[in-house]
Parts: C-alpha cells; structure tokens; sequence
C-alpha cells in the first residue's frame, strides 16, 4: 500500500473519533490546548493501537487465507464504511453533547470509534504494509483531526458531524474498491 493510500485510510480512520470531538467540543464551554490535546490523545494512540493489535491477530491467520486476502480486505473496508455512511445519513436523535473528559468517558469512547481501525489492522496482515509507518500515520492523524474536531465543535457547533462520517466512509469504501482491483490486475 502507496503512501497515499496510507493517508486516505488514516483520514477515512479519523472521521468517527473527528465526529466525537466536534461533539465534545460544543459541550464545553471553552475549548483549551490542554482539552484539545487530551480529547487528540486518547482517539491517537487508541486509533494507533487498534490496527497494531489488528495485524498481529491477522499474521497468525494469513497461511489461511491467503487466497482471498484481498476480497476479506475489500469486505472489511467496505462493511465499515457502509456503516460510516449509515450512520452519517441516520436522522436518530443522537445522545446529548457531553463535556467530561473522564477515564471512563474517554476510555469507552476512544474503544468505540477505533474498533474499525482494528478490522483494517487485519487487513494490515494481507497487503503490503510498512505497518509502523501505517500505525504512526494513523495515530498522528487522528490526533490532529480529533484536536481541531474540538476546536471545530466548540466553535461551530454540529454542523460538520455527519459530512465528516460520510466523507470518512467513502474514502474506506474507495480504499477497499482499490485493493481489489490491484489484486485482480486491473488497477
């Protein structure tokens, strides 16, 4: 996988923990360096994590299936940006705005959106992946997105919620789309 492609994905990755971060961020009353880093933080290293944990459960698996790496990567991407896209287009009244920057609170949320970072880390194990440098990029780039997401939310409000969620689900889809037409030669 190009370094491009490693951009788009740790983008399309961003887009759920970026959406929880405008969320945060319209709950509080001033959104500070020290909240932004916080809130940036624990979505970076647990979006960092997660795909790290990812591959190695993967590299046990690969000898298996080998054969149809890239149709469970294409599957993967595109089941988690079909979701991304779903949930961007629900009109469900959405849970009120919360401000606490609590272990638990961050803890649960920052497990929440970082679960499809972990189905990409398996996917991590079929392709081609300087996996430090995937980790590294996703984490920092996560970090950064969910930082301003803050900023962003405390200062416009929600109107950016679902756009990011959606543009973050096609990117993951086109990514999938991508991988399997590499594989099948005709990318």
């Amino acid at each position: 996988m190009d370094i491009f492609s490693l951009l788009l994905l740790a983008v399309g990755l961003s887009m759920d923990a970026f959406a929880v971060s405008v969320c945060k961020g319209l709950a509080m009353e001033r959104a500070t360096l020290s909240r932004m880093a916080i809130v940036g933080l624990w979505f970076g290293a647990f979006q960092a994590l997660m795909p790290l944990v990812g591959w190695l459960l993967g590299t046990r698996f690969e000898r298996y299936i080998t054969a149809i790496d890239h149709w469970v990567a294409f599957a993967l991407l595109a089941l988690i940006g079909a979701n991304m896209i779903r949930e961007a287009l629900s009109r469900g009244e959405d849970d009120p705005p919360n401000a606490s920057l609590a272990f638990g609170t961050m803890f649960v949320l920052a497990v929440a959106t970082s679960i499809d970072a972990l189905a990409v880390g398996i996917t991590f194990a079929f392709l081609a992946v300087n996996i430090v440098l995937a980790v590294l990029l996703i984490g920092t780039m996560t970090f950064l997105l969910s930082a301003a997401g803050v900023k962003v939310g405390n200062a416009f409000g929600l109107r950016f919620k679902g756009k990011a969620e959606l543009a973050g689900g096609i990117i993951l889809i086109l990514i999938g789309c991508r991988i399997l037409l590499e594989h099948l030669g005709v990318w």
